[in-house]
């Protein structure tokens, strides 16, 4: 039986995706930060891969000064709110928590995070502006976490910035590939205006670079070509019968359900490949869209996923089943899913090996495929003289960004090759700063 009722309208979608970290009050943000020890050496900085003063911006809330704790967070990462409920807080700052020694619960970092900046977004008070121009430009690839901290950098430098987005609208993943549990899109787009608004970049919607003439254009027209150009698609498992009906991808999935909602339809029995973070959303976010049942299916055992354990006890939690040690041998049905086979696995020397004669098909009408996202290598080749790694990732100096081809620039998920949206941020501030660096050694 299914644990949700199949959402029919944007009420009962918001029901069924409810919060998980929802705003705090005033009153539990006044309690919550009243807890923190202030500690000296603070392990939750280092946690933090944008280096938030936490401790700062905690006791900036605790005396009431809402507003310069927002200006704390936004002054080490430009996607502060955001990151305040996608984060996997509970394995960075939070898990870095001194109270987790003593077995107690650690500070809620992330909802107080997300309750200063929020505040301030609402109020639209002037914490920022862009810096005296340079009379430099710079053009920014992809208006996601990567592309969006660049720009705001870049404009305190003092740059003129044109952002190029394919998409109708900013924040990539964050907008178009987080659950709609951890992040609601009306939160999301209030915190994009709020930035576009304080630093003034240009951001040009529905206008893809995709081509070698395009690419030239930027060279001609900017000092310096910024890619934050994220992932692909969904890999392809080449699998007999992937391209039957209601095979579908996770990242397309869940860009679908982040731009539709209730109006998408789900299996009453859907299986997810998969044991990545990616894979826990999918599973999930099945679930409540209202499927029977749901299994989460994945070649290695349960201990050896990618997912971090919280995001699968999540899943768990919405009445998600595991299947483990078995490996897809081919999508069955006549036109449509009908089902999965099997093989069972088993892990000898570290290496997934098959169990000869052990096939089996599992039922299904709906399988997720949550195998990785495709790097965007057909595009990166149109650049002269950029190279990539043997997986597929730009190559970029570490420090400052500047790839191989020394007009571009990277960061995020086509560098990194997968991370979080805070790692994104991060990156392309401090790569903003290497184009900047660049660019002040050619006057």
């Amino acid at each position: 039986m299914a644990e949700f009722s199949t959402p029919t309208t944007e009420q009962e979608f918001d029901a069924n995706f409810a919060q998980i970290k929802p705003l705090m009050s005033n009153t539990e943000a006044l309690y919550e930060s009243s807890r923190c020890l202030f500690c000296f050496d603070a392990p939750c900085i280092k946690a933090c891969p944008s280096g938030i003063d936490i401790p700062q911006f905690i006791r900036q809330i605790n005396t009431g000064n809402t507003t310069g704790a927002a200006k704390t967070i936004y002054e080490a990462n430009y996607f502060g709110n955001a990151c305040g409920k996608v984060c996997p807080t509970e394995v960075l700052c939070e898990g870095a928590c001194v109270y987790n020694l003593n077995e107690q619960k650690p500070i809620e970092i992330g909802r107080l995070q997300s309750h200063a900046t929020r505040k301030v977004i609402d109020s639209g008070k002037k914490l920022f502006g862009p810096g005296a121009p340079n009379g430099r430009k710079v053009a920014v690839v992809g208006a996601g976490p990567a592309g969006i901290s660049a720009a705001c950098e870049l404009r305190a430098l003092g740059y003129e910035v044109d952002v190029f987005e394919a998409k109708a609208l900013p924040s990539g993943l964050t907008l178009y590939g987080v659950a709609p549990y951890k992040i609601t899109n009306a939160e999301t787009l209030a915190e994009m205006e709020y930035l576009e608004s304080q630093f003034g970049y240009k951001v040009h919607y529905n206008q893809p670079i995709s081509s070698r003439r395009e690419l030239e254009a930027l060279e001609e027209s900017y000092d310096a070509i910024f890619l934050g150009i994220g992932l692909g698609r969904t890999n392809a498992l080449l699998l007999p019968g992937e391209e039957r009906a209601n095979c579908i991808g996770a990242v397309e999935f869940i860009e679908q359900l982040r731009t539709e909602h209730h109006h998408v339809a789900v299996g009453k029995k859907v299986i997810v490949l998969g044991g990545g973070n990616t894979a826990m959303d999918a599973a999930s976010e099945s679930s409540r869209l209202g499927a029977d049942s749901v299994i989460l299916a994945y070649r290695r055992g349960k201990e050896e996923m990618g997912a971090y354990e919280f995001e699968y006890d999540l899943a768990k939690g919405v009445g998600v089943k595991g299947l483990f040690n078995v490996a897809p041998v081919e999508i069955v049905g006549n036109g449509k899913v009908e089902g999965v086979k099997f093989i069972r696995t088993a892990i000898q020397d570290g290496q997934v090996q098959i169990v000869p004669g052990s096939e089996f098909v599992e039922p299904c009408d709906m399988v997720i495929k949550a195998t990785g996202q495709a790097k965007q290598t057909h595009f990166l080749q149109l650049i002269p003289g950029l190279q990539l790694d043997g997986k597929g990732r730009i190559v970029a100096d570490a420090r400052t960004g500047q790839t191989t081809n020394p007009k571009y620039f990277a960061s995020g998920d086509a560098l990194n090759g997968g991370a979080e949206v805070v790692n994104a941020a991060a990156e392309a501030k401090a790569t903003a700063r290497g184009i900047h660096e660049y660019l002040s050694n050619q006057l």
